[in-house]
């Protein structure tokens, strides 16, 4: 018997279609999993809408977290037949609407276990994701979206990709061989663009006050946002700093670009940034070109605190929405109301609470709503969800100052938290903590 052995880009040809025709083999009633953020492919989302608004498919049941503007132009539509079932595991400004209109679902999770609930207690029929272009191996790299989309893509009964040349290749274990590809759509389309936010006045300062706790040499995770720009901003004089993160935003490869973070002094993958996913400008998706200063891993590595725990002086910069005197940390919720998701918040406040000389932060503007309302509060919200419980709370960060609450009493606990809300709100905060047997 002879064996034809076809080369890569034979395959290429055999596999590759029109979108219509690679969700054609997509059946009602079956599960679609995306991937996070920026690698959300445009043509196949519009096929499947197209289908959807067609009657060709009936009740198929959407996972994804942080979609962004593809997804709200293509199958989070207002109005598309209700025929998609969407959950998230982490909202974006996209389908938190839809959530509010009855559209959508929230999935707890924590991010670094997200790629075993999605494998192991989820059905994944059909996995969607955009690729760079196949290299001369027959290998697609993932680009931005790594995390649970590796693990996805090659636990997925079937799986369609979308090869936009406008993908970064990234270095690290975000490939896939087109053995492992069931259908090929081209299509070159701009990524997603988050434009780097700016910062206010309280949040410069509470960036100050946070950059002066970052020692040289340490390894930091940190996100997107007001507060982790003015941190990046006062960071720009240190020396050897590490990147071990989830995201990988314009704020850190500036770090990278001006020689502050040079890895020199990581324990883990010395020398190069370790991140799970990207969002940012175009200028950012250039950088992770073909840049071997940076690895892509899946999230389960990236955010497992106990490798996180493995870098010396890991420094976790992460946000809240509102805390209370004890130190529970909310970051999700408006009481009942799901707004984001826990992330990877916890897994980056223990992960580096246990490496040598780590720190965990909680950063937060100490006001809400122009001033109007306290993001210290006496206790939660009803409701609110406790993203990070106060056993596990380390550093406070306003702009009023730093509150280390480790080993402190809720008394201890009260009076630090209350010397870091705004000074309109202290007196009133003693009176609750007084009634509330907290003082």
């Amino acid at each position: 018997m002879i064996t034809i052995v076809k080369d890569v880009q034979e395959k290429y040809k055999e596999k590759l279609m029109t979108p219509a025709e690679a969700v054609a083999g997509i059946e009602s009633g079956s599960t679609i999993i995306q991937p996070l953020g920026a690698g959300e492919p445009p043509a196949l989302l519009a096929a499947i809408a197209d289908a959807v608004e067609a009657g060709k498919l009936k009740n198929i049941t959407m996972h994804a977290m942080l979609p962004l503007a593809n997804t709200l132009k293509t199958v989070l539509r207002p109005d598309l037949p209700s025929e998609i079932n969407w959950e998230s595991y982490f909202f974006s400004g996209v389908d938190r609407k839809a959530y509010k209109e009855g559209r959508a679902t929230y999935t707890p999770n924590h991010f670094h276990q997200a790629p075993r609930i999605f494998t192991e207690f989820r059905k994944v029929d059909t996995a969607i994701t955009t690729v760079a272009p196949m290299d001369r191996h027959g290998c697609f790299s993932l680009g931005v979206s790594v995390d649970y989309n590796v693990d996805v893509c090659r636990g997925a009964r079937q799986l369609l990709v979308e090869v936009n040349p406008n993908m970064p290749r990234t270095h690290g274990a975000g490939f896939l061989h087109i053995d492992e590809v069931d259908g090929i759509v081209e299509h070159e389309a701009p990524l997603p663009e988050l434009p780097l936010p700016n910062f206010n006045s309280a949040e410069e300062k509470i960036g100050q006050l946070v950059a002066e706790m970052i020692p040289n040499g340490a390894t930091i995770q940190l996100g997107i946002g007001g507060i982790p720009s003015a941190v990046t901003k006062y960071l720009m004089d240190h020396r050897d700093l590490g990147i071990h993160t989830e995201m990988m935003s314009d704020s850190l490869m500036e770090l990278i670009r001006t020689g502050v973070a040079t890895g020199r002094c990581k324990t883990l993958h010395r020398y190069k940034a370790v991140i799970a996913f990207a969002t940012g400008t175009r200028r950012l998706y250039d950088f992770l070109d073909d840049n071997p200063m940076i690895e892509t891993h899946p999230v389960q590595y990236v955010n497992d605190p106990a490798v996180i725990a493995q870098n010396n002086k890991q420094v976790a910069i992460n946000a809240a929405l509102q805390v209370d005197l004890t130190g529970q940390c909310c970051a999700e919720s408006f009481g009942v109301e799901q707004y984001s998701g826990t992330g990877g918040q916890l897994d980056f406040t223990r992960g580096a609470f246990d490496s040598p000389g780590g720190k965990a932060i909680i950063a937060f503007s100490s006001t809400a709503k122009g001033g109007e309302i306290s993001r210290i509060v006496p206790t939660l919200s009803p409701g609110a969800v406790v993203t990070t419980p106060r056993t596990d709370v380390h550093y406070i960060v306003t702009e009023y100052g730093v509150a280390q609450l480790k080993g402190k009493s809720l008394n201890e606990r009260a009076r630090l938290l209350i010397g870091l809300a705004h000074p309109k709100f202290r007196d009133a905060l003693t009176w609750e903590a007084k009634k509330i047997g907290l003082l």
